[in-house]
């Protein structure tokens, strides 16, 4: 891919569509002030971009690379930032109204006196370091991070490997192939989930609560269990605890005294079974 510096070159929308659909790099570009209103800039190469006070109103930037973009002052109403990654964004003061931001990645981002009024936040991957809008809900805005409320959410197959969902809410929410790989789930709520065939490999899910919740496949291969709640658990068919840590004695022998075709149950993914898992390889505690 080319990359240039963005400076006096391209002034006009038509130049930095063109060369965006040429795949050139529009890293760290000098577009302040800049009317790329409709544009469609898919999967464009913004990171560091200077795009303050520019007009972005219903411009395409679907999975577009937005990470540490000066947006102060933007606006972005209706814009299509699905997919995109804006990690360390700034949108101080930008006009985000009835924006497409499901799916991104807003961790670090700041949203500082921003309008986020009918912003679309379902899925978007915040973190302790992203900084809100004073007084705005997003625990409860659909966006995925520490202490959000997603009871009953479509998660499935999302991609949250390494994410901090500390004191998340999932109760009933629909995980089904979800990567959570290395995920920090400490006092997560998922009682009553579907979690079939999701990848918990080396996932903290100390004090978890997964009460009633379905766990049929899933791969909790290396992680910390510790004080986890498995109480009524619909089913743990094929689940792999290989080096899992933390299991008690008396949840390793409750879920060793389930159906014997239950925890006999293959799972091709990870080559063993939950009886073999919890009786070979056991770690020391």
């Amino acid at each position: 891919m080319t990359s240039f510096t963005v400076r006096d070159s391209l002034r006009s929308a038509a130049e930095v569509a063109a060369s965006a659909h040429r795949g050139e790099s529009l890293a760290e570009a000098h577009l302040s002030g800049i009317d790329l209103s409709g544009v469609d800039l898919y999967r464009g190469n913004l990171r560091g971009a200077n795009l303050s006070r520019a007009n972005l109103e219903q411009t395409g930037l679907t999975n577009a690379n937005l990470s540490g973009a000066k947006l102060l002052g933007s606006n972005l109403k209706g814009v299509d930032l699905r997919g995109a990654n804006l990690a360390g964004a700034d949108f101080t003061g930008a006009n985000l109204e009835g924006a497409y931001l499901n799916r991104a990645n807003i961790c670090g981002a700041n949203f500082s006196e921003a309008n986020l009024s009918e912003a679309k936040l379902v899925a978007a991957l915040y973190d302790d370091r992203t900084i809100w809008l004073e007084g705005f809900r997003y625990p409860t805005s659909g966006a995925v991070g520490p202490g959000a409320v997603l009871n009953g959410a479509y998660l499935n197959t999302a991609n949250l490997r390494g994410a901090n969902l500390r004191g998340i809410r999932l109760l009933g929410a629909y995980l089904s192939g979800a990567d959570l790989t290395g995920a920090d789930l400490t006092d997560a709520s998922m009682s009553g989930a579907n979690l079939q065939r999701a990848f918990l490999t080396g996932a903290c899910l100390r004090n978890a609560r997964l009460c009633n919740a379905e766990l049929q496949l899933v791969d909790f291969r290396g992680a910390d269990l510790t004080g986890a709640d498995f109480s009524d658990v619909v089913s743990l068919a094929g689940a792999d605890f290989t080096l899992a840590v933390g299991l008690d004695e008396a949840t390793r022998a409750e879920i060793l005294g389930r159906k014997p075709t239950e925890i006999t149950t293959w799972n091709s993914y990870t080559r063993s079974n939950t009886k073999a898992s919890l009786q070979e390889n056991r770690p020391e505690e």
